[in-house]
Order: C-alpha cells, then sequence, then structure tokens
C-alpha cells in the first residue's frame, strides 16, 4: 500500500510541473498537438501563408490544431516569452527589447515571413524626398523610436543631409494615402507590400526609397516568426511540424497568389479586396525572394543590423553575435 501511494504521489507530482510548464502536450479530442500562434497586427498579407495552411489542412494534416490569435498591447513578444502562444509575429528591430537586458524572455526568430526589408519612406512625387538628403525642412511623421529615429538620421546623413532639420512630426497616420494627400505630413515610413502599394490604387504618384537600397546594414529581417525557446527545445518536433506547414501555406500562396488572397479575406472580411489582391501579388515575389529556402535567416545579415545596434548603443546591453534566432527548427 506505501509503494501504491508513493507512485500515486510521484504521478500526480510529476503531471502537476508539466502543467506549469505550461502543457508540452496539450491534445485535442482528436489526438492533435494544440498550438497557439499571436499575430503582430490585425490579418493581412504578412500572414496569408498562416491563413492558408488553416484553410488547405496542412497544420491538421501535421498532426496540430493551431489557435490564431490577436496580440494584445504588449505585444506578441510578451505573449511567446510567457508561453502563453508558443509561435508569434514580431520584427528583428522591435524584438530586440525583449531579448536583452533584465527583461529578456526565452523567445527566437524561427523564421523570416519576407525575406528583404520591404520598408522605405515614402512622400507626393516631386517634392524632393527621391532620397534621403530631401527630408531637410519636411515634415516627417514620426513614433518616436530610438532605432526609428537612428535609422533616418544615418541615411540622411550618409545622403550629405542635416537630420536636424527634419522636422519630426507625432504620427497619428492610419491611412497614408489621406495623410500624403492632406499634407498632413510629407514623408511616412512605411512597408511597401501595403502603404505602398495603397497609394499605387489610389492613383497616387510617390516618390520612395527603400532603406536596404540606401544602405545593406538596413537589410534586417521583418517580419519574423517568433518562437518561445524553452518550449521548442522540449518539443523540437512538434516545432518543426508547425513550420513545415507554414512553408506549405506560404509556398502556395507564391505560386497562387489569387487562390491566397480570397482565404485570406475568407478570414478577414473586413480588408478591402482591391488592396489584398494587389498586396498579394507583390509579397508573394518577396516571401522568398531570392533564396531557395523558405524562411531562412542570413546568419551574416541578421549580425550585421544587430552590430549596428551595438555601435549606436541603441540596446540596454551589447547584443552577441548569432543571437536571438535560429534556423534548427526550418524544414529544408
Amino acid at each position: 500500500m506505501k509503494k501504491l501511494l508513493a507512485l500515486i504521489l510521484a504521478c500526480t507530482l510529476i503531471a502537476a510541473v508539466l502543467v506549469g510548464c505550461g502543457g508540452n502536450d496539450k491534445k485535442n479530442e482528436e489526438g492533435k498537438t494544440k498550438v497557439s500562434f499571436v499575430l503582430d497586427w490585425t490579418p493581412n498579407t504578412n500572414h496569408t501563408g498562416l491563413y492558408v495552411a488553416q484553410e488547405k489542412g496542412y497544420f491538421s494534416d501535421a498532426g496540430l490544431e493551431v489557435d490564431v490569435i490577436q496580440p494584445p498591447e504588449d505585444g506578441a513578444e510578451m505573449v511567446v516569452g510567457t508561453n502563453q502562444a508558443q509561435f508569434g509575429v514580431s520584427f528583428q528591430d522591435s524584438m530586440l527589447p525583449a531579448i536583452v537586458g533584465d527583461a529578456a524572455m526565452p523567445i527566437e526568430a524561427v523564421a523570416t515571413l519576407v525575406q528583404h526589408n520591404t520598408s522605405g519612406i515614402i512622400s507626393l512625387k516631386g517634392q524632393g524626398m527621391d532620397k534621403p538628403k530631401g527630408l531637410e525642412g519636411k515634415k516627417y511623421a514620426t513614433w518616436d523610436l530610438p532605432i526609428e529615429k537612428a535609422t533616418l538620421k544615418q541615411v540622411v546623413e550618409d545622403d550629405g543631409g542635416d537630420f536636424g532639420k527634419v522636422q519630426l512630426i507625432p504620427s497619428t497616420v492610419t491611412d497614408e494615402v489621406s495623410a500624403l494627400q492632406s499634407k498632413t505630413v510629407d514623408a511616412i515610413w512605411v512597408f511597401y507590400g501595403w502603404a505602398g502599394v495603397a497609394t499605387e490604387l489610389a492613383g497616387l504618384e510617390t516618390d520612395y526609397f527603400a532603406f536596404k537600397d540606401i544602405d545593406p546594414v538596413f537589410d534586417y529581417y521583418t517580419p519574423v516568426v517568433i518562437g518561445n525557446t524553452d518550449w521548442m527545445k522540449e518539443n523540437p518536433d512538434t516545432a518543426k511540424a508547425f513550420l513545415e506547414a507554414l512553408k506549405k501555406g506560404y509556398e502556395y500562396a507564391i505560386d497562387n497568389p489569387e487562390e491566397a488572397a480570397e482565404i485570406l479575406l475568407k478570414y478577414a472580411p473586413e480588408n478591402d479586396k482591391d488592396l489584398i489582391a494587389a498586396s498579394q501579388k507583390y509579397l508573394s515575389k518577396e516571401y522568398k525572394s531570392d533564396v531557395a529556402r523558405w524562411g531562412y535567416i542570413d546568419p551574416a545579415r541578421w549580425n550585421a543590423f544587430y552590430n549596428w545596434i551595438n555601435e549606436n548603443k541603441l540596446a540596454e546591453e551589447t547584443v552577441p553575435e548569432n543571437f536571438g534566432f535560429t534556423n534548427d527548427y526550418l524544414p529544408e
């Protein structure tokens, strides 16, 4: 009887530990492993492959039930870092505070959703802002973020301009087309695959320069899939199965942009149909771009950006080489 009681107690303790660790083997009624994925924003074409994988049954075929959730104000990093979701969407620049310093959490990038940085500065055509120096004396809509302003400062000064002459206006932009047309601001930092495409659809003639074209150090990874490091180490097969299914979703979107756009609209019908279609056509060429392996993160490019962060003292502490990402869970 004593041995039986000891065995029952031991099993109870083990079960309690597993539950306390966030449940490493959560199953639904069909025996599929439950995984949560938190977005960075409302559903858009950065996320299309995720919804394709849901719709086409790629996750289900991999033995997974994936719950897609919206981010809280704290962002996806907090949700993934506390293992409330095992995966989510972040960006190499904005995830930095979550991986270094006293408040560092166990998260790392495990795949990139877009192979190259498609962000840059957009302005009305002919206003002289087709190059960074042209921002002198113009109103730029800023989020007042250290990395953002350091990036803009470098490209302006490298082009021979004076960053001190750029008028930094607190950003209240929710519609880039209206903001430019009304001249509320002169220049806006945008991701071209969404806001840039929106200006084209509106028939608005614009000038645009991409940060990566000004300096390769700004060809960092944005957006990326992040995962909970501790959970992935304990569940490597599940992590790999998730990314394999996600890859299939994005590769379908690459090959079938029109059908993929329709799938996204099914899950996010509040979006503008024409914008989704045009944005999907643009991004389907950018998901993998010039690499053969979906999601691959080039260590040299990753390190180059964080080395720039270190040189400009934009992090609480020095970011080590090859820190904050892994390709270990990616399918070949």
